[in-house]
């Protein structure tokens, strides 16, 4: 592990790492990660190879085993961060009340109450502050209205962060009055950027062909070219903090310019035809796929459903100029994942893991407000 010098958090619902990542570049130590899907957690675990994890089912956790997993005595936990799952309460889905994802919401605040962290952070879909889920958010928040300082949810766009797309989320956080310095909304908006980077400036230098048989994980490795822009290169070019990243994986991008991700789709010849005849932010009428505006944001990136629900794959986004869906890498470029940044070895897997992410440039921006809080 990292030193001990540094601010500990544990990350719940972990997925493939948005928070965590944004966590460290932040400056914090990751003291433990938890996530259920193994698929999620296999991919956590080649990114973030010197840090703990955990596999388990959460609602069945305790806040005292959850320390002892993590190795932190009571005291020794700065934060607990997290994004529950959200499909119950998505604008996309049913919104049913009733979906037990539902209660793993206030799963996070009863962990929050056990293990008594300086702060938490709590991201999830804007559905949530819908009156039929009123119930659900007091419920939360009331295990841990007598011990912090509750921000009212603060909704936050990524791309006002410099991050490629207009995913909108919102945050519910809090910290203890007798460990943290104040934190307001305010603080946070002022992390906001004027930098706009574009669909077009996301997508510099990853290739623009993409051979529709490129379908196995090694087939997928391909080389890239530098980026030109300086802001949002500095988020995927390089920059791994200690302790990250897959070897291998760093070896090839350092040493050979290779990265991962680059699949190719089998599109029919009339689907190729129909792409081809879009124009930008045009959808189509068949897939209802969008093609991407190069001077624009791209939208919110769906993650699909998972093995309960089906295993439907998410509606992707079809490429600003090549007549073809994105590739799983030009999905992690767009949500602002760097390039060295390893996920699931498949194509369903892959767009699961990042439809679910927080974009790390997010995370970061939030963060970096906390510990600059912490004594």
């Amino acid at each position: 592990m990292k030193s001990n010098s540094k601010p500990k958090v544990i990350d719940l619902y972990a997925g493939v790492g948005g928070l965590s990542l944004g966590a460290i570049r932040a400056g914090f130590d990751l003291a433990l990660a938890v996530e259920w899907d193994k698929h999620a957690m296999k991919a956590h675990e080649i990114n973030f190879p010197k840090y703990k994890h955990l596999n388990t089912d959460i609602a069945k956790l305790s806040g005292k085993k959850l320390m002892k997993e993590a190795g932190l005595a009571e005291g020794e936990l700065d934060g607990l961060i997290g994004g529950p799952p959200c499909q119950g309460f998505s604008v996309i889905g049913s919104r049913n009340h009733l979906d037990p994802r539902n209660d793993l919401f206030v799963k996070f605040f009863k962990l929050v109450k056990e293990c008594k962290p300086r702060f938490f952070v709590a991201e999830n879909v804007l559905g949530i502050l819908g009156e039929q889920y009123d119930a659900i958010r007091k419920s939360a928040l009331k295990q841990v209205k007598d011990d912090y300082e509750v921000l009212d949810p603060i909704k936050f766009k990524a791309s006002d962060f410099g991050a490629p797309t207009s995913r909108e989320r919102v945050f519910f956080i809090g910290y203890r009055r007798d460990s943290i310095s104040e934190l307001t909304k305010e603080g946070f908006e002022k992390q906001k950027v004027a930098e706009v980077t574009t669909v077009a400036k996301a997508l510099q230098g990853l290739p623009t062909r993409i051979n529709s048989e490129w379908l196995s994980e090694e087939d997928s490795w391909r080389l890239v070219k530098p980026l030109s822009n300086p802001y949002f290169k500095k988020y995927v070019d390089g920059n791994i903090p200690e302790g990250m990243g897959d070897e291998e994986a760093v070896r090839k991008y350092k040493e050979e310019g290779l990265i991962s991700g680059n699949f190719g789709t089998r599109h029919s010849t009339e689907v190729y035809k129909r792409y081809k005849a879009l124009k930008p932010g045009q959808t189509d009428s068949v897939s209802r796929s969008v093609r991407l505006i190069p001077n624009g944001l791209c939208p919110t990136l769906r993650a699909g459903t998972g093995t309960d629900k089906g295993s439907y794959q998410a509606v992707r986004p079809i490429h600003p100029i090549a007549h073809r869906v994105i590739t799983p890498r030009e999905a992690a470029r767009l949500q602002g994942f760097p390039d060295w940044f390893q996920f699931a070895p498949s194509k369903w897997h892959s767009f699961r893991q990042i439809g679910n992410s927080v974009s790390p440039i997010l995370a970061e921006a939030i963060l970096r407000v906390i510990i600059k809080k912490i004594p």
